[in-house]
Parts: C-alpha cells; structure tokens; sequence
C-alpha cells in the first residue's frame, strides 16, 4: 500500500478503529483517518469505532461521531486497524473487522502480528499518526486533519523528547504546523495540564513508588481503593509510568493500576539498557522497545517479581556484552 488513494478505489463503505483505552496516537490517527476520508472522499460511508476517548481530545474535529456501541451486526468494504498490533486489541470492534470485506493494519508496534490483508507496518516510525500522514496526498490534508496528526505524535514522542523522533518526524511536524494549527494549545492542553485529582494521584504513585535492581529498576502501584478515594479514573493514570522512568539512574519503569482483583493493567517504559516489548511479549503483552504494555493477572507482588527477573536477565545480559 503507497497510499489512502489506492486503497480506497472502489470503496463504499469503511469503518476505523484502534486499540482499546485510545490514547493520543491511536484517537489522533483515527481521527485524521476519518476526516481525511469525510473530507476527501464524500462518497464513501465512514465509521469510527473507539471506546470512549479522554475529553482533553475532544477539541478534535468530529470526535463526536465516534461510536462506541458495537451491538450493531455491519459488514464494511474496507476496515482500518490502526495503532493495533493485533485484532484482540480491537476490543469489540474486533467483529467489524472480522466481517470486513478487506482489511487494513497502520501500525508501528514492534510486536505486530501482520494480521490483516494489507499490512503498513514500520517499527520505526514515530507513531501511527505519522504513517498515517505518510498514506496521505499533503495538498489534501486540511487544518482540522493535521491537528488530529500533529496530537498523535506528540503524544507517542513526549513532545519529540523520545528516541523514536526522527528527522522526518520533525519534517513532518514542521508542515502540520504550516497548516495553521495552534501547537502550542495542543500540547499545553493535552499533554501537560493536569487535573488537581491527577496531580494528587500523581503523588500518591511517586510516594508509594520503590527501586530495584541496585536502584535502576522503580515500581510503583495504584489500586481501585485509591483511584476510587482520588476520584480518578484509568485514563487520568497517563503519564506516571514516564515520571517513574525519569527518576535519574532508572533504566526501566514498572507501573500497575488495578483492574479488578488480581487483574492489573502493566505499563513499562525503559532507557537504553532494556527492550520492554520483549518483556512484555512473555506474559502476553506488546509494544515498543522503549514503551510497552500487559494485563497481567495475579498479585501485585508477585507480577512485581516476574517483570524484576526478566529485567534483570536483559540488564545482566547487555552488561556483560
């Protein structure tokens, strides 16, 4: 596949969705997806299925078309998997997929299993979004679509402070920014402002937050009681996982947040030492080398020590190479 272009010749119908809990990249690329083809291709009937977003995204044109009931029994011509790395992961929209005429996976997930008909998949890309920009005709893509774009990268670079940002990531960022679209809201408002409730968790997760490993590994957890006593939510959790990693001397971050019990959600991110998709594609799990994530079931300390020893194994190993 070269482009949105090609793909999309003799379409009717097409749905779009991502990863279950959508963060920045998965609702920005889908987004841009779905506008690019509402705007461009007035012809064919689009669908977005995503769980609900977080309302700092909601700024997003047509956001408010996204459907998040899936009760509904729907054949599309094409389906769109984006920033998934396999169809599990689509969650309920996992059936849309499976009906689909043809289908499509935008991904830059290590971990992609290459489950659909046509695979886009680039590991090094900065993100989903940026791949997504790539399938796009530039002169085509309007203000409202390079913002969706635009919130997608920073959102998987950290504001372009991770090592998956590229040249052509900033090329590419710089040419969003031409469109005329207000960066500077964008990340002020959805990536660094926090709520007072946010702030206070935040707290909680660094004071309960231990190290391991001859302190290059931390660990922290929050369970349901304390999100419940906090009044958050799983989705007001994003970010701690990266505050843990930038503790000085860590070189890989454990983050859990309770499910239900015995089911806990696992985020991990790491430096240069440690690949966290590999650790994560033992129990189950997937991501990126730097960034990676699991639904572990057990107690807290207990997936505690399973993650600390296959840490420890890739620590000891690039130690001794």
């Amino acid at each position: 596949m070269n482009s949105l272009k090609e793909i999309l010749k003799g379409v009717k119908t097409a749905a779009i969705s991502g990863h279950v809990r959508p963060d920045g990249d998965c609702t920005g690329s889908c987004l841009a997806t779905y506008n690019y083809i509402k705007e461009n291709y007035p012809d064919i009937s689009v669908d977005l299925y995503l769980e609900p977003v977080p309302n700092i995204f909601k700024f997003l044109k047509n956001s408010g078309d996204i459907i998040s009931d899936c009760s509904q029994d729907k054949v599309y011509d094409i389906f769109f998997a984006q920033d998934c790395s396999d169809s599990e992961r689509l969650g309920e929209a996992g059936k849309y997929f499976c009906a689909a005429k043809k289908t499509v996976c935008i991904d830059h997930h290590k971990s992609n299993l290459e489950f659909a008909d046509v695979n886009y998949i680039f590991p090094d890309a900065s993100s989903t979004s940026e791949l997504v920009y790539n399938l796009m005709e530039e002169s085509k893509i309007s203000k409202a679509v390079a913002e969706c774009i635009y919130l997608g990268i920073i959102h998987d670079t950290g504001v372009f402070q991770y090592s998956c940002t590229s040249s052509k990531t900033m090329q590419i960022a710089g040419k969003l920014m031409d469109k005329g679209i207000d960066y500077p809201a964008i990340v002020n408002d959805t990536f660094f402002t926090k709520t007072y409730e946010q702030i206070r968790i935040f707290g909680q997760a660094m004071l309960k937050s231990q190290r391991y490993l001859n302190d290059t590994c931390i660990y922290t957890v929050i369970t349901k009681d304390e999100m419940e006593q906090f009044g958050v939510l799983p989705k007001h959790l994003e970010g701690i996982v990266s505050q843990l990693r930038s503790v000085k001397g860590i070189e890989a971050a454990i983050f859990l947040y309770q499910n239900e019990k015995d089911n806990y959600k696992v985020s991990l991110r790491s430096g240069n030492l440690v690949d966290v998709s590999e650790v994560a594609q033992k129990f189950g799990g997937g991501g990126h080398a730097k960034a990676a994530g699991i639904t572990m079931h057990g107690e807290a300390g207990q997936i505690r020590e399973l993650l600390l020893k296959e840490i420890q194994l890739q620590l000891e190993n690039r130690i001794h190479v």
